[in-house]
């Protein structure tokens, strides 16, 4: 008797568990939202980009400011990417974490020590740091979307073949 009281009660804290693990994303993304995020985020890099273009620095400096929007874009999305696995309990290693928050970091220093020390008029020094900042926000609305319409398909399959 006493053996079956505790196998129940174990039974029972484990599906309690399992309730309070469980998270419920149902919220899937607008189209309009999910339409408006990819824009954002090709206006900013369609008009940083074109900026650079037709700048009249040095080669060299318009691969600076290139590789430092590439290397954002890729930065955020990391960060993003690590704070969303976290939150679906999937494993990410605090080195991966510690590392795309500070390489997001320095993408923005690089972006300002570069505008700051560039020979530019000041107002094309605000238009590359807002179409960087454009970029990089929408970079991470973009990966949201992308992840809670994903998410959300899946637990639907799971669902529907239950």
């Amino acid at each position: 008797m006493n053996y079956q009281t505790t196998v129940s009660l174990k039974e029972e804290e484990k599906a309690k568990l399992k309730k309070k693990e469980k998270k419920v994303f149902n919220q899937k993304p607008t189209p309009a939202f999910i339409g408006a995020s990819w824009s954002a985020l090709l206006i900013g890099m369609v008009s940083y980009c074109i900026g650079l273009w037709n700048a009249t620095m040095m080669l060299n400096e318009k691969g600076y400011y290139f590789t430092i929007l590439l290397f954002g874009l890729f930065s955020v999305i990391s960060v993003q990417k690590a704070v969303r696995d976290k939150l679906e309990d999937i494993q990410v290693t605090e080195i991966y974490y510690a590392l795309s928050w500070f390489t997001s970091i320095a993408a923005i220093v690089l972006l300002v020590i570069g505008l700051w020390n560039a020979d530019l008029e000041l107002s094309e020094k605000g238009f590359y740091a807002m179409s960087f900042t454009l970029s990089l926000f929408s970079a991470i609305a973009v990966q949201k979307n992308t992840r809670d319409v994903a998410y959300i398909d899946k637990d639907k399959k799971t669902l529907d073949n239950e």
